[in-house]
């Protein structure tokens, strides 16, 4: 078991097995890879139980949202273990989030529910993965979800 995932199962988050991983819904591909950058396409809020749906501001709390965005931080690492081959220590550090959150037009604590994939990616990766970020407000997003957030990591 890599470092990397050893962290995880401390904290009770085992990556799903590669050939689990959420595959592209059109045509466009799961993530890049440009030298030692991965682009990781938009990553939605979903479980075991499937789509996590719902709409800030209206029938989705701010702690529904904060475990939303945890879900979509969780698919983001199984997307990169995937661009390094299994090999997730490879990693170099998360260089930059961008989250949207289905929110109503007064809703205005986006950063907030976005803490929740980078409070996590810190607690999982330490300094690795402390990253810039936007976070952003969405009419709607893809199926009804909650949160998408797409990512930039840094490997080796």
């Amino acid at each position: 078991m890599s470092a990397i995932e050893a962290k995880l199962a401390e904290l009770g988050v085992t990556l799903p097995d590669m050939g689990a991983a959420p595959q592209a819904k059109g045509n466009y591909l799961p993530f890049v890879t440009v030298g030692e950058m991965v682009y990781v396409s938009g990553q939605i809020s979903q479980n075991d139980d499937g789509l996590v749906t719902g709409v800030l501001g209206d029938d989705f709390s701010i702690e529904q949202g904060v475990e939303a965005a945890k879900l979509c931080a969780i698919a983001l690492l199984t997307q990169l273990k995937i661009a390094c081959d299994g090999d997730i220590d490879r990693l170099v550090r998360v260089v930059k989030l961008t989250g949207f959150v289905n929110s109503t037009p007064d809703f205005i604590q986006q950063p907030q529910v976005i803490n929740g994939a980078s409070d996590f990616l810190v607690a999982a990766l330490g300094d690795k993965g402390r990253h810039a970020r936007a976070a952003v407000s969405a009419a709607s997003l893809p199926l009804g979800v909650a949160v998408e957030i797409e990512a930039i990591f840094q490997i080796r």
